[in-house]
């Protein structure tokens, strides 16, 4: 199933794969220069869905309207937190939510958690810093997952250019085969599954 909705910065879509009687909801967006078929947010769906979570895969206006640079992070968010909000009042109605992403979606997701209360977040491929510049503090992206007040997943590369997170008070982070692209779907599955177990 395809939704159309309307967002500040055009129309979004989401991709919704339901389960019967679910028991909350996983909502994942895609990657700067991806879509929503990517192998590991394919992989995360698929793990959600046999856990009893109906998933919705959102794809960004930007990509709707088919270019591939990725807009300002300022309008990811907003357009991010549209696309929520009408899920929650309409197909994800009563459902809790884990918000999620891979790559600059999990970044979305992160800075957005605490404002539409999602109850956990998982990121896949999550980008800590450019590659190349681990040494450079002032180009870490480690604030945002740190200011993730719920339960966290970060599931990563072993071999990812951008970098390695650590574990922190209610993160936990899984390592898998590979690099930024995360293309061993099934460990990515199985690290979503567990984590879904445990929750």
């Amino acid at each position: 199933m395809i939704l159309e909705l309307d967002t500040p910065h055009g129309l979004a879509r989401a991709h919704v794969h339901p389960v019967d009687r679910p028991a909350g909801a996983l909502v994942l967006g895609h990657g700067a220069g991806g879509g929503v078929n990517a192998p590991d947010l394919v992989a995360a769906t698929e793990a959600a869905n046999s856990a009893g979570l109906t998933v919705a895969l959102v794809e960004q206006p930007y990509r709707v309207a088919g270019r591939r640079s990725p807009a300002p992070a300022g309008q990811l968010d907003a357009a991010w937190t549209a696309v929520l909000e009408q899920l929650r009042e309409g197909t994800l109605l009563g459902l809790p939510v884990i918000a999620g992403g891979r790559s600059a979606g999990a970044r979305v997701a992160c800075r957005t958690s605490a404002e539409l209360g999602a109850v956990a977040v998982l990121c896949l491929a999550f980008p800590l810093h450019p590659p190349g510049k681990g040494d450079d503090p002032t180009k870490s992206r480690l604030a945002e997952l740190d200011a993730v007040q719920v339960p966290l997943l970060v599931v990563q590369g072993e071999s990812d250019p951008f970098g390695m997170p650590p574990e922190g008070p209610g993160r936990t982070v899984v390592r898998v085969p590979g690099n930024h692209s995360l293309r061993d779907t099934g460990a990515v599955a199985a690290a979503v599954t567990a984590w879904l177990a445990d929750m």
